[in-house]
């Protein structure tokens, strides 16, 4: 069986809610990083057998197959396929995953994979009645930016608690207090700043064409535990989720493009050893990555004591947080060591491609070594994959 190399990965600077990006569809931000990144490698686009890209909304722009929209406009040829897949939060692993099970069953040689998100473009949604002509009467508008939508009535009602309120659930049963928390996400903006002014994400970012954005539009570089203190509690009045301490609503765009062993004409970044899966309960959500994780070190035959460092999706940081706490054998220090999502961004659909592009070019800059990736995902899911080189 082929092994699956990243041999590129690239990303646009992730957007704030109305902000640089909010003008850019979702299809022109997926076709930019495709074209990028195979004017990067010098890849012979015709030899792309799939573009496998998530996108977690799909309400709007990118209601139909964003990922064949986006190498349309991103000038591939026509006879390259492309696929959509909406693992919410992990769909641009999702999309890496798939594109590595096609290499390594023979079934391709070169997947250009990845995920987008315009949440500040998300569309709002009326759902139509049962009947042809309702006539009067009042219908629900649903912003589709965020959150659940049309929740079945048959669930159990536990499990139809909104993300931010499965954060602090999580909070409370793993003993992540306030103060940790936003000790945390001081740490994610100082670490992101810092890794932008260092040109540490240089070799990732590829700008939009005609757009200002230079860097990640949410990084505060002059947050602090003070200032984080101040906040109110978003989902209960002595909770301790705050918009400070949780991932804000983004936009943007990663790619991944991945090969079999010698498939291109360069040294590869990193190799996939391995990946897995993990599902619990829908208001457990945020440590699904802790089993996720464990599984995918086994099936790579390593343990946490042949981890060099850790990319794991900060949607909130009593979820990440709640991680470390489940992984004793780690570090913590080696946790999103450049920072995460609670500074950089979490379009959903994109940011999966972000920490699987961040861990390959950490492990080419550092010359190899082995780095987990995961994240958590809504309705009660983990994914993970281990990079090695």
């Amino acid at each position: 069986m082929s092994a699956t190399f990243v041999y590129d990965a690239v990303r646009t600077p992730f957007g704030k809610a109305g902000g640089a990006l909010s003008s850019v569809r979702p299809d022109d931000l997926a076709a930019r990083v495709m074209r990028a990144t195979l004017e990067r490698t010098g890849a012979d686009a015709e030899r792309v057998a799939d573009v496998i890209f998530g996108d977690a909304i799909q309400a709007g722009e990118d209601n139909r197959n964003v990922a064949r929209f986006g190498a349309l406009l991103a000038g591939l040829p026509t006879s390259v396929t492309g696929v959509t897949v909406n693992r919410l939060c992990g769909s641009s692993v999702e999309a890496v995953i798939q594109g590595a099970r096609a290499i390594e069953s023979g079934d391709a040689e070169i997947v250009l994979a990845g995920g987008v998100e315009s949440m500040s473009r998300a569309p709002y949604v009326v759902q139509k009645s049962a009947k042809p002509w309702p006539g009067g009467g009042n219908q629900t508008m649903w912003n589709t930016s965020i959150g659940w939508r049309m929740i079945n009535p048959a669930l159990p009602v536990p499990w139809t608690i909104s993300n931010g309120e499965s954060a602090e659930k999580i909070a409370r049963e793993w003993g992540v207090t306030r103060e940790a928390q936003d000790s945390f996400a001081v740490r994610s903006h100082n670490l992101s700043a810092l890794a932008w002014a260092s040109g540490i994400f240089d070799g990732e970012i590829v700008q939009i064409e005609g757009n200002e954005l230079a860097r990640d539009e949410g990084i505060r570089d002059d947050t602090s535990a003070e200032k984080l203190a101040g906040l109110r509690p978003l989902f209960s009045d002595d909770g301790t989720v705050t918009a400070g301490n949780a991932s804000s609503i983004n936009d943007g765009a990663s790619a991944v493009l991945l090969g079999a062993e010698g498939a291109l004409d360069l040294e590869p970044l990193a190799r996939i050893s391995a990946r897995a899966s993990h599902g619990v309960d829908p208001d457990q959500f945020p440590i699904a990555p802790i089993e996720a994780a464990n599984k995918a070190l086994a099936k790579a035959s390593k343990t946490w004591a042949d981890v060099d460092f850790v990319e794991l999706n900060e949607a909130f940081a009593s979820q990440a947080l709640a991680c470390i706490y489940g992984w004793p054998d780690l570090d913590p220090a080696k946790v999103n060591i450049h920072g995460g999502a609670l500074g950089i961004g979490h379009p959903l659909g994109a940011s999966g491609g972000r920490i699987i592009g961040r861990a390959a070019h950490e492990l080419a800059r550092r010359g190899g070594g082995v780095a987990v990736v995961a994240i958590c995902i809504g309705v009660g899911q983990g994914l993970a994959v281990v990079l090695e080189r």
